[in-house]
């Protein structure tokens, strides 16, 4: 079989499926892991696909946004690691923002710490959180966009813009050294834009499908973010180009 044939053979699975792995590749169309690599490189540099630890994913317009539903049970348990790890960071007494996501959604649902102050954008996390002992809870109010169930606007960028937290979880569609943090929509992007200048620390929480992904609107550079919380495998040249600049990367 030819390089070609292969190739529209791969680009048909990723269609139907969104994702492929190397291993399931060899097998099928009866060549080694190595030509399959090579495949997916080539299939990388004509825009085709991107490549993951193992695989690759379906590359997507840098506008698409997938609505929460859709992303809701999309990678769950990795979700569920992530939040896990990241609801520990929270100490007694903490002042937190949770950003609308579903990584967020599941921070709130494993919640510990005591008299904690979180302050959200999400309708989500709100009712999630409010019969929640020990959290007093703070909602934005903004324009709800129904998509990601976040609100947002300058409604929104006001209220965050009036305090100073210790912790911020912020989700992310894009995580790159070159582009930095990155999402679909304009308007979220500058409401989230606004929860960082009110955060001591940074935390993104996202599974590692986003890294090496650029999306339409800016968040901020790479450099104002103080740890990357992620789950799934991440290949290691990507964490150190994170390491040396300045990010700490945790994979549980």
């Amino acid at each position: 079989m030819f390089a070609e044939e292969r190739h529209e053979l791969i680009n048909s699975i990723l269609n139907e499926e969104g994702s492929i792995k190397v291993t399931e590749l060899s097998e099928q169309l009866k060549v080694s892991e190595a030509t399959i690599r090579r495949d997916l490189q080539e299939m990388e540099e004509k825009k085709l696909l991107r490549r993951t630890h193992g695989g690759a994913i379906k590359m997507e317009n840098n506008n698409f946004e997938p609505a929460f539903v859709d992303k809701e049970n999309t990678n769950h348990e990795d979700k569920v690691k992530i939040a896990k790890y990241a609801a520990k960071l929270i100490n007694d007494g903490d002042t937190i923002i949770l950003d609308s996501g579903t990584t967020t959604l599941e921070i709130a649902r494993n919640l510990t710490a005591k008299n904690v102050t979180v302050i959200t954008n999400s309708i989500d996390i709100a009712a999630e959180l409010t019969n929640k002992e020990d959290i007093e809870l703070i909602v934005t109010g903004g324009i709800l966009r129904t998509s990601t169930r976040a609100m947002v606007g300058s409604i929104a960028v006001n209220i965050f813009e009036k305090f100073k937290v210790n912790k911020l979880f912020l989700g992310a569609n894009g995580i790159s050294v070159e582009d930095g943090i990155t999402t679909p929509n304009y308007t979220e992007a500058l409401t989230k834009t606004s929860m960082i200048s009110s955060a001591k620390k940074i935390f993104i929480v996202a599974d590692s499908s986003k890294f090496e992904n650029t999306c339409f609107s800016k968040i901020c550079d790479i450099d104002k973010v103080t740890s990357i919380i992620t789950s799934g495998e991440v290949y290691e040249d990507i964490i150190e180009k994170l390491k040396i600049a300045g990010v700490k990367v945790v994979v549980v």
